[in-house]
């Protein structure tokens, strides 16, 4: 059995081999988009090792080949002392599940080849950067795989800043690629990602792919950065590009939520060509996909290269607008519209608010990541909401959130961070899993297990509060609640429901989209 396919606009093998990450990039070298080199270890590798405990027979010869192939096309050597390449291994199911199994950056940059990278950009600061950021997450994903074992001093150590002692994490660039791979693997069957699988209906066979593919330094100067971006707003279904980013720094840092994110449309201004680049393949891509897109993208002294790209189809508001304005778009019918839109959306599309009344004591502001309204005790621990939700709702309130505490962001009612933006960690969960999120509160500070503080004032874990992850508002208590008025896209939506199923009559919304789905279920 073949093992790994060279990724290019002529492979033919579905998501559920390639993996939805590879199955995208192969979309985008067909549109003729910047994709970074790349080579992924299917599907079917990984179920192999799962069942085997090993990387199965053959596979280090292939990658060997592909690591081969991947030098000629960036005319760059593997751990070489002379113009190093170094690569990315990133997980890639065939199905999205966001942040919950290892990636691995930067890796290559041997002691040698740093000094080379370092060489050949003139800036050691740069090179010696890359180089402790692989080495960190490295030893941090291989000891959350599983796969370190005697190497759990190394992430001691690398997390100290210290030269471990013993074992260390090899300095041989092609047994860090076999570890990467093996690590990657095993963290299919994390905790964390089986939780998730759990609560998204997912099987538990069907393993994750590795993509391997030539790093983009967004970290090398003042003309790089990193960011993800949605070709409409996530949280209305606007037609307006919506992301974060950060310049100066890699993608990891932009996703966890731990740095200040800029808002994407800074990138106008910064680098216009990046731009203007950007919000071309967004458009293509939407073309594409007849739908709402999300990219991450990486860009290297002011060159756009894209890395990731999934259809988004959005819930709620953003869902029944994002159908409509793609029909008037003429992208869709208008009866493909209508079965883009389910009941359920209808059930959610007015979102409720927290009034604006006099009496609201409002704790703290941040960005609204998720719309919706949530009121529960504060639990500042993922083990004290999964503890505190059997008693009511609770809302998770963290610095930020990674995908160790994903048991909590199961069971918390809403969530709130002190940093990251729209697209952190935090907040795509949470769209995920349709639960109202505020994020970035600049002054929230979280003493576990104890009290929050914002403002000036201190409250307990366990204390009531009430978040609006519309406006971004934290509120003490119960405060009131509204409903936002209907979006005049559901409405017209609608009218095309009545015309589909022919009937005029006065009939609630979910009951008018119901007949037009039965309607255009007996047409076929």
């Amino acid at each position: 059995m073949k093992w790994i396919r060279q990724i290019s606009a002529e492979v033919e093998d579905p998501a559920e081999t390639l993996g939805a990450k590879a199955h995208g990039l192969v979309a985008l070298h067909r549109l003729e988009l910047p994709v970074p080199a790349a080579f992924v270890v299917t599907t079917e590798a990984c179920r192999a090792f799962l069942s085997e405990g090993a990387l199965p027979a053959g596979l280090d010869t292939e990658l060997a080949a592909a690591m081969s192939s991947l030098e000629a096309a960036t005319g760059r050597r593997f751990g070489g002392d002379r113009t190093p390449l170094a690569v990315s291994v990133r997980s890639g199911a065939s199905v999205s599940m966001p942040g919950m199994m290892n990636t691995i950056l930067n890796l290559g940059l041997t002691t040698g080849a740093t000094q080379a990278l370092a060489a050949e950009t003139g800036d050691e600061r740069f090179a010696r950067d890359s180089r402790l950021r692989f080495r960190s997450g490295f030893a941090s994903a291989l000891a959350d795989g599983g796969a370190a074992g005697r190497l759990g001093g190394a992430v001691r150590a690398t997390r100290a800043g210290r030269q471990p002692r013993g074992e260390t994490i090899p300095d041989d660039a092609f047994r860090q690629l076999e570890l990467a791979v093996e690590t990657v693997f095993s963290s299919w069957e994390a905790p964390r990602a089986r939780t998730y699988r759990e609560l998204h209906g997912i099987p538990h066979d069907l393993g994750t792919a590795v993509i391997v593919q030539a790093m983009v330094f967004g970290n090398l100067d003042e003309r790089s950065g990193s960011g993800v971006a949605f070709s409409r707003d996530p949280n209305t279904g606007r037609n307006v590009p919506f992301g974060d980013l950060l310049f100066c720094h890699q993608g990891e840092d932009v996703v966890s939520g731990r740095s200040a994110a800029r808002p994407l449309h800074e990138l106008h201004s910064r680098e216009p060509a990046v731009w203007a680049a950007l919000t071309d393949a967004l458009a293509r891509l939407e073309r594409h996909y007849r739908d709402a897109c999300y990219v991450e993208f990486t860009f290297q002294a002011g060159e756009l290269w894209l890395l990731q790209v999934r259809p988004c189809r959005y819930g709620g508001a953003a869902g029944v607008g994002v159908a409509t304005d793609l029909a008037d778009e003429h992208l869709i019918s208008r009866r493909e519209a209508l079965r883009r839109v389910s009941p359920h959306h209808l059930e959610h599309v007015r979102t409720p608010l927290i009034a604006a009344s006099a009496q609201t004591d409002v704790l703290a502001r941040g960005v609204g990541a998720c719309p919706g309204v949530a009121t529960g005790r504060v639990a500042t621990t993922t083990e004290a909401a999964v503890r505190m939700a059997a008693d009511g709702p609770v809302v998770l309130v963290r610095p930020e959130t990674s995908p160790h505490d994903m048991r909590g962001l199961a069971a918390a009612a809403g969530i709130v961070t002190a940093l990251g933006g729209p697209a952190s960690h935090a907040a795509v969960v949470a769209r995920a899993m349709h639960k109202p999120a505020v994020v970035g509160v600049a002054d929230l500070e979280i003493d576990a297990g104890a009290s929050v503080t914002a403002d000036g004032r201190t409250i307990g874990e366990g204390a009531l509060v009430t978040i609006d992850g519309t406006s971004g508002t934290v509120a003490l208590g119960s405060p009131p609640t509204t409903t936002g008025t209907a979006d005049p896209r559901l409405r017209r939506l609608l009218s095309w429901a009545d015309d589909v199923s022919g009937d005029h009559t006065e009939r609630d919304e979910v009951q008018r989209l119901k007949a037009a789905h039965a309607a255009l279920g007996r047409r076929g």
